[in-house]
């Protein structure tokens, strides 16, 4: 049910475990994640998480063999395509690859490649920092998932188009405008974090290090100049594209240059703890703590993030559910990676409160499965609408509770330099 932004519900904390649909295995997937030591689930948790996913598999069924393009966030309901994908492009194939993981229908696994292959032109696209975005939950869990060299092979040429936007000076990834374009040559943005992963795939695959290299290389810098002490961050950081000397904070999707925006602080904590496990790297971890104990400590009673933590009308402010559905995913990984069940139990609280609140499961005409999003707030676009990665991520945050070996056999789970948990 979707209920007032003002309305506040007590949630209740646990895990699932069911057991797992087959999935393909190739030499990509043959290791395994040692789950023994996840909490047991509470049995309501595991209800209440099961019939979500439960209703995100029926919702797609419905919805997903009418869709030719790539949904980018609905109007009056219906989803607006993009065709080339814009940057949420990747999703829309990796939502129906975590439905195929709960379902075991291959309708959504054929759905899914066919899907992907429409990215293909972007393996090239050097204007975008958001290749990781749309490669990893489509090209590389495709690889995964069908051990197809040709996605591999494709998700690493978007990796070397991807670091064609390194700044050596500043040691920054810029974020948006073309090569050749000085407009926003030093800008910097949370969300690249999470365009990293794609950089040590490739370095995996290919055996050179400088794509790690450069995804090191950023996530420190974005260590060094994000963080406030509080452990709150902007979206955006300034540099000299020349000399590549920090200028300061701003923001485009946050409240101010002060605030911080939720989706943002979703992204670093998510971004951060994906580095650890890549890197090993204590001090990513570290930061990834920072910035999760102070989105937790921001939540309001109801567990859905509004859309900035520091905007003045929070906690009465517009609710952004996308944030909470990454934060989730990203508090599983990091109670994992830092051995803290209480990141745990915080991610089980938002999920449950978006199973809860945040569906689509009151309206007979919405084509998205989670309500509630913002997309950005500052520039009246997209207000509490349903959102692609909403979709993807809840799917993902509740499959890493319900089945979390056949995701680690989609998005790879492994932790530092590659051993596992």
């Amino acid at each position: 049910m979707n209920l007032s932004r003002r309305s506040v519900l007590t949630t209740a904390a646990g895990a699932a475990t069911l057991c797992a649909t087959p999935v393909t295995a190739t030499a990509a997937t043959t290791a395994t994640v040692a789950h023994a030591a996840t909490p047991a689930p509470t049995e309501d948790t595991a209800r209440t998480l099961r019939a979500a996913a439960d209703y995100a598999v029926a919702k797609l069924r419905t919805v997903a063999p009418t869709v030719t393009a790539f949904p980018v966030g609905t109007k009056a309901e219906k989803w607006v395509y993009s065709q080339n994908g814009d940057w949420v492009g990747g999703f829309w194939p990796g939502t129906l690859w975590m439905a195929w993981l709960h379902s075991g229908d291959d309708t959504f696994r054929t759905l899914a490649l066919d899907s992907a292959k429409k990215l293909s032109p972007r393996q090239y696209d050097t204007s975008t920092h958001d290749l990781g975005f749309l490669f990893y939950p489509s090209w590389v869990t495709a690889w995964r998932l069908t051990g197809d060299d040709s996605w591999r092979a494709g998700a690493v040429r978007a990796a070397d188009s991807l670091i064609r936007r390194y700044n050596p000076n500043g040691h920054f990834i810029r974020a948006w405008g073309a090569l050749d374009d000085p407009g926003n040559a030093g800008r910097v943005i949370m969300d690249t974090m999470m365009n990293l992963d794609l950089l040590d795939f490739a370095t995996r695959q290919r055996g050179d290090a400088k794509y790690r290299d450069i995804a090191v290389e950023h996530a420190r810098t974005v260590r060094r100049t994000f963080p406030r002490p509080d452990g709150s961050t902007p979206h955006v950081y300034d540099f000299d594209p020349t000399t590549g000397a920090p200028i300061g904070p701003d923001t485009v999707q946050g409240y101010s240059p002060t605030s911080c925006w939720a989706r943002g602080q979703a992204w670093g904590i998510y971004g951060f703890t994906t580095m650890y496990r890549r890197t090993g790297d204590d001090g990513f971890l570290s930061t990834a703590r920072s910035l999760a104990d102070y989105a937790l400590g921001a939540l309001t009673p109801d567990h859905v993030p509004v859309w900035d933590y520091r905007a003045p009308q929070q906690p009465y402010d517009v609710k952004d559910a996308s944030a909470g559905a990454i934060t989730a995913c990203g508090l599983l990984d990091l109670a994992t990676a830092s051995g803290r069940p209480r990141y745990r139990d915080a991610a089980l609280r938002i999920l449950t409160a978006l199973a809860q609140t945040c569906l689509t499961d009151n309206s007979s005409r919405a084509q998205a499965v989670v309500a509630r999003c913002t997309r950005n707030r500052p520039a009246e676009d997209g207000i509490e609408i349903s959102l692609p990665y909403a979709d993807y991520y809840l799917l993902e945050g509740i499959l890493r509770v319900l089945r979390p070996q056949d995701v680690d056999r989609a998005v790879d789970l492994s932790g530092p330099r590659g051993q596992r948990p």
